[in-house]
């Protein structure tokens, strides 16, 4: 546990984990315990924006404010009420993404490894409040737990409506992969149908005939705010779960991303390849980012009855062996171009 002491994030509570395997990465408490920076050996995993980890800004629910503290990282939450642009209707008024990532939690535990008694798992566990008077009032319980060994990491969420009335429920995690492991020629792994958001042949990556499960060279279109999306159907296996990743062969890394189609049934997938800002987010989400009155208007928006919780898991996994790449690649319907 540490307290950063310098710049937009001086305060800020952080907490390094370090699995033993080659991945670590670093737990931003005071930001709903996203997860910032991650490595695997010399490698990074995550995108960072060239702001970093700042503090929170528990009111930054305007318009875009959003952005101006957004670190990227290798997991930020979305949500928990609205996921998707600004927007306001006779519901209210809903800024980029909601409020859950510019939120402290309250630490309620740390289990500490203790390998001299055979005890290999670790966690972390707080509680995070989204809540105002008269609602919505949200609480989110997250733990995040691995073993000593194991380069994995597991999210295991619990979001309560703690509120008398039902309340409008959306959650995306925006997973932000960036260089060296998303890098030309990095191989996307998604398999399902997909629509592009935007208007009819807008996309210049989302097209048939296009390859776009593979990363391309930084794209001139996409500096500034240039940047492709696609909403995935993502399929399940027989046991309802869903695979997704990126696999870098120059560097003989993968990772791989696992959740339940019944928790989490949409996958987006983000492209903002632009130069000295490349990154590539796999967006698992109960709804894409398409915004709670659109989710409202499709019949599609979550309603949390009071006292109801809902449970989340999500496992992200680094994988350099020949056979555990082999077998992600099929389970992704990968193929060679």
């Amino acid at each position: 546990m540490s307290v950063l002491d310098n710049g937009a994030g001086r305060g800020t509570r952080i907490a390094w984990i370090n699995t033993g395997t080659g991945l670590r990465y670093k737990v931003v408490i005071d930001r709903a315990m996203d997860i910032a920076d991650a490595f695997y050996n010399q490698h990074s995993l995550a995108w960072l924006s060239h702001g970093g980890v700042t503090s929170p800004q528990p009111f930054s629910h305007r318009g875009a404010d959003w952005i101006r503290t957004f670190g990227g990282g290798l997991v930020t939450t979305c949500g928990l009420d609205h996921v998707g642009g600004p927007e306001k209707d006779e519901y209210g008024e809903r800024g980029l993404h909601s409020l859950i990532s510019n939120i402290p939690a309250e630490l309620e535990s740390i289990i500490q490894p203790d390998p001299l008694h055979d005890k290999m798992d670790f966690s972390l566990t707080g509680k995070i409040k989204q809540t105002q008077v008269f609602g919505p009032s949200f609480e989110l319980k997250r733990t995040l737990s691995g073993s000593i060994g194991k380069p994995a990491i597991h999210i295991h969420d619990e979001i309560t409506n703690c509120a008398n009335t039902p309340a409008p429920h959306m959650l995306l995690y925006h997973l932000n992969f960036g260089w060296p492991l998303v890098d030309e020629g990095t191989d996307l792994l998604w398999h399902g149908t997909w629509q592009s958001p935007g208007e009819k042949n807008a996309n210049k990556i989302f097209q048939e005939g296009n390859n776009f499960r593979k990363c391309s060279p930084p794209l001139p279109l996409h500096n500034g705010n240039g940047e492709e999306v696609a909403f995935i159907d993502i399929a399940a296996d027989p046991s309802g779960l869903c695979t997704a990743g990126l696999y870098n062969a120059q560097l003989n890394i993968a990772v791989a991303i696992r959740f339940n189609k019944k928790e989490l049934p949409w996958l987006t997938n983000w492209q903002h390849w632009g130069k000295g800002e490349y990154v590539t987010g796999l967006e698992p989400g109960t709804n894409p980012p398409i915004g709670q009155a659109k989710a409202r208007a499709q019949h599609q928006l979550i309603f949390l009855e009071p006292g109801e919780t809902r449970h989340y898991d999500l496992e992200i996994e680094v994988l350099d062996q020949e056979a555990t790449i082999k077998r992600l690649l099929q389970h992704t319907h990968h193929q060679s171009h």
